[in-house]
């Protein structure tokens, strides 16, 4: 092979060099088959909701599947009560919704997280906070609300954007500011909850990434091309957070 290089060097010129060394990958440059995909914009800009269950929200559902058991007692999740009652069903005790601002029909608490200190603390066996990290911009502020609030023993579960479109509804409502990867987000609840505490579940492939970002569901893939992981693609960060029994 160093000899073939040795002889290249000599004999070829850089272009014609250049040139070969495009067809030794495969498929070789420039005959990449981009079909349906070849296009400015994507195949959905909803996240893929239109055509199925986005892949984001399969990721989210498999991860709180995956944690049943700690969605119990008193429960507080994010806007609505929809994974409260899919994964908690009668271990739920009671259930509260917060939301930021007035005129959420569900919502049992209005509040910023931001500016919570009226919110009693110990109070909650699990939190559900759903794909909520990126639009708020103090996202430490947050956590170590979420921790206070949260009983000795108390569970937080938390999903965030690693891989995704920006979702502009939120941006133009009160911004999204964060993409996050595996290692972010544990040392940012790490601070705040500990070492040993925290286990972070990243989601994702180069093949659910394209998709994702495509508007593609779930639908639309193989479970088996859905549910391989690939640390160089995370779409969605999960985390899984607990308050030690004796509170620092």
């Amino acid at each position: 092979m160093n000899k073939i290089r040795i002889l290249a060097r000599r004999y070829l010129t850089r272009e014609t060099r250049r040139r070969l060394a495009r067809l030794a990958v495969w498929p070789p440059v420039g005959w990449v088959r981009f079909g349906d995909l070849r296009r400015l914009k994507p195949i959905s800009a909803d996240y893929g909701s239109s055509r199925g269950l986005g892949i984001d929200r399969y990721y989210i559902e498999k991860f709180l599947a995956e944690h049943t058991n700690d969605i119990h007692g008193h429960v507080l999740e994010i806007k609505h009560t929809t994974y409260t009652k899919k994964y908690g069903q009668n271990r739920v005790t009671k259930s509260d919704v917060l939301h930021p601002v007035e005129g959420n029909p569900d919502a049992t608490i209005v509040a910023d997280l931001t500016k919570a200190d009226h919110l009693p603390s110990d109070c909650y066996d699990a939190i559900l906070f759903t794909q909520t990290l990126q639009v708020i911009y103090d996202i430490r502020t947050v956590i170590a609300t979420l921790y206070r609030i949260l009983k000795p023993g108390g569970v937080l579960l938390a999903t965030g954007s690693g891989m995704a479109q920006l979702s502009l509804d939120d941006f133009d409502q009160w911004g999204e500011y964060w993409r996050f990867t595996s290692l972010s987000a544990r040392l940012l609840f790490e601070e705040v909850f500990t070492a040993g505490n925290v286990t972070v579940h990243p989601y994702g492939n180069v093949l659910a990434a394209i998709s994702f970002l495509e508007g593609l569901a779930c639908e639309d893939l193989k479970p088996s091309e859905l549910d391989a992981r690939d640390r160089s693609y995370e779409v969605l960060i999960a985390v899984r957070a607990v308050k030690p029994e004796q509170a620092l």
